[in-house]
């Protein structure tokens, strides 16, 4: 055999198993239809690309699991999200009364943006300055110092809210993400988001509202919601 034929069969040999390769797992992103279609109403704030963008810097969201874990968890994010803000409506907590209540002065750094400067911004309604810091660490954004900026930069504000979904455990006992990843259900991400005042029969009212939001987007993505839906 010459020497150009056995380059071009191993070439060939090549082509072959790598296309017999799985595909590496790609990360599930909705695509713009699927957001407007969720979100008719939504603040022009939130936009599709500070989405997208915010997603892309948080790896594993959507992106771990079957295909059908990764469709079930961006729609219980996109659920929780709609709940929170009104179908991404609101930037801001509705509720100013509450305002002065987010700062907790034990934690050595204070509250450096004022004592009422730490409500409810953005789709999870980032609150309390100590998560306004560790957010801000993991971004890289000083959210202690500068808190408007999740209600100013769609960017930032999605990371907050994909920073939340990911890495904290809330009144829950796990993150939102290993909820859905260990399908342990929708339930379990109401209970790290907000379980303390809404589950156990807390406000029903509003967890019947995530778990109907989460079925609807479900169906958007065409895949079971699963189980353990309440909390």
């Amino acid at each position: 055999m010459s020497r150009n034929r056995f380059v071009a069969l191993v070439v060939a040999l090549l082509g072959v198993l790598t296309f017999a390769q799985p595909a590496a797992a790609a990360q599930y992103v909705l695509t713009q239809a699927q957001f407007n279609q969720m979100f008719p109403s939504r603040n022009s704030f939130y936009t599709y690309s500070g989405l997208t963008s915010a997603m892309s810097s948080f790896g594993s969201f959507a992106n771990q699991g079957s295909e059908t874990v990764k469709r079930q968890e961006l729609a219980a994010f996109l659920a929780n999200v709609h709940h929170e803000t009104g179908g991404l409506v609101h930037i801001v907590e509705q509720n100013t009364a509450n305002y002065p209540h987010y700062c907790d002065w034990s934690q050595s750094y204070g509250c450096p943006a004022g004592q009422s400067a730490y409500y409810g911004r953005g789709p999870i309604q980032l609150s309390w300055n100590f998560n306004y810091k560790a957010a801000g660490d993991y971004i890289g954004q000083n959210l202690l110092g500068s808190p408007n900026l999740v209600a100013t930069n769609a960017t930032i504000s999605w990371k907050t809210a994909l920073w939340y979904w990911n890495t904290q455990n809330g009144p829950g006992t796990m993150t939102a993400h290993n909820a859905m990843v260990n399908q342990r259900g929708f339930g379990e991400t109401i209970r790290s988001i907000n379980g303390a005042i809404e589950c156990n029969g807390g406000a029903p009212a509003a967890v019947a509202n995530r778990v109907a939001k989460y079925q609807q987007f479900a169906g958007v993505f065409g895949v079971s919601p699963g189980g353990n839906l309440s909390c």
